[in-house]
């Protein structure tokens, strides 16, 4: 059979009545037989597109040869030369809109499943045992802190340990992982693989600090003054942002980053086995079309609420990924599409019981080129509901830009950095991630910490700092002069 005959391999999921009353993974998994059918669909491309819309720049064909041999090993080295969380990145990474969307066998028929061949590879080493440290060279002098350990510093982290720098990540919260384990849920990403993740990370000697708030436990200014002598920001926008309308301070009503956190980091599904409560209620609003909004309306349904998505666009302007709003409906979150809040309405005693909304329509395409939403006048109507949760983006949290000398901000807070270095404007300090770029991928950030890396090990070595791209033509110019 030609390859171009042999369909994409469906991967097993729990069934949606069964999966939507426990917060086990979802999706289960390609089998050994599954992987190798898959792998055996890539044309294995002379100039593969798919590894250009990588924004770490994994080798795809590579790899998937190694699977379609029957190699797991050798898979997960390949994997492993340029991301340190193949376990995560095969989870949560929007294949679809990346390099899939690139795989020159998705022109004509459904691209090669990249994502799923990547976690069936690392779910492979998992099952082996602990994964084995790469050799690292002899530790250097050098000092380098890490602002947070989400997927960017823990790249960063990570890359740097390669290269023998002495490296400590210092993580706000009582666990590492950042939004891995705050902010993705058990039943997408479960917590022992971010767990394994950041031990592994660990094992190249990186020193992970807990409870350590910069901004607060220290500043990064002493982090400069108190032996380091780089510093890579990557603390993320986790500050929560509102719609301002009347009712948000009622009783009832969460952001998402709350509500998300209580139920993922603290285990609040678990009460009273774990300390931390959460109340849902029967109903629950969700106001939102992203991801984080997918998590949290499926999040609800999970602990026993009838659950309502609200949002302001069509189907078509969702920018959740596609697999996470497919999963939602078949579980049964009822979309209410075209759909903006007006106001939260409470009972005597201030907790929610309703949520005016109206409906909109679309006209005329906005600043992000989707179409403006707008109101219809007089189609109010009001849902009763017991909870609202929040989901329409964050801000970055100022803790830390408000505490650190001349580092030059946006308009939104964010730090600016330079694009092709990530330097900032305060000496020896680079910054990443979300905190840079506004809320944005796992693998988006991963590729910042691994840009991040290259740049701060050229300023440590005194040499001037250059793009990929430039580094790329000076290792090809190199090999050139030396065959």
């Amino acid at each position: 059979m030609k390859k171009t005959e042999i369909p994409r391999t469906a991967i097993p999921e729990q069934e949606p009545k069964v999966r939507a009353t426990n917060f086990d993974e979802v999706s289960l998994g390609y089998t050994r037989e599954q992987a190798l059918i898959e792998a055996s669909r890539c044309l294995q491309c002379k100039k593969p597109k798919c590894v250009a819309g990588c924004p770490v720049n994994i080798d795809i064909p590579e790899f998937i040869k190694a699977l379609e041999e029957d190699d797991p090993a050798e898979a997960i080295a390949i994997l492993k030369r340029k991301t340190s969380f193949p376990a995560v990145c095969g989870r949560v990474c929007p294949q679809e809109d990346q390099c899939e969307k690139l795989c020159l066998m998705g022109k004509k028929h459904e691209p090669v499943a990249i994502g799923r061949l990547e976690r069936y590879a690392a779910d492979w080493e998992a099952s082996q045992g602990a994964a084995a440290a790469p050799e690292v060279p002899a530790r250097k002098s050098r000092k380098v802190g890490v602002v947070g350990s989400g997927p960017a510093g823990l790249t960063c982290a990570g890359d740097l340990a390669k290269l023998g720098y002495d490296v400590t990540i210092y993580e706000a919260l009582h666990k590492p992982g950042g939004v891995l384990v705050y902010g993705i849920p058990e039943f997408r990403l479960p917590k022992d693989i971010v767990q394994r993740e950041c031990e592994y990370v660990e094992s190249l000697g990186v020193e992970i600090k807990l409870d350590h708030v910069i901004g607060r436990t220290m500043t990064v200014d002493q982090m400069l003054d108190n032996g380091h002598d780089a510093v890579f920001i990557a603390n993320g926008a986790g500050l929560p942002a509102f719609m301002n309308i009347p009712g948000e301070n009622f009783n009832g009503v969460y952001s998402a980053n709350e509500f998300l956190t209580r139920a993922n980091l603290m285990k609040a599904y678990r009460f009273p086995d774990y300390d931390t409560p959460i109340k849902v209620g029967a109903r629950v609003a969700v106001v939102g079309g992203g991801n984080v909004a997918m998590d949290a309306a499926r999040t609800a349904l999970r602990l026993g609420a009838s659950v309502h998505l609200i949002y302001r666009r069509s189907m078509d302007e969702l920018p959740a990924r596609r697999e996470e709003v497919h999963h939602a409906q078949e579980e049964g979150i009822n979309f209410h599409l075209l759909t903006n809040p007006l106001q939260i309405i409470a009972d005597q005693e201030g907790w929610v019981e309703e949520i005016e909304v109206i409906q909109m329509e679309l006209g005329e395409p906005d600043a992000s080129g989707r179409r403006r939403p707008v109101p219809v006048e007089g189609s109010e109507t009001r849902i009763p509901v017991d909870t609202v949760i929040m989901a329409i983006g964050t801000r970055a949290n100022p803790l830390l830009t408000k505490s650190t000398e001349n580092l030059e901000l946006n308009k939104w807070g964010l730090i600016v950095a330079d694009e092709h270095t990530l330097a900032t404007s305060k000496e020896g300090v680079f910054a990443g991630g979300d905190i840079v770029t506004g809320a944005a991928t796992v693998i988006l950030a991963m590729g910042a910490g691994k840009l991040a890396a290259r740049s701060i090990d050229r300023y440590l070595q005194g040499q001037p700092l250059l793009t990929a791209e430039e580094e790329e033509e000076i290792r090809a110019a190199e090999e050139k002069a030396t065959v």
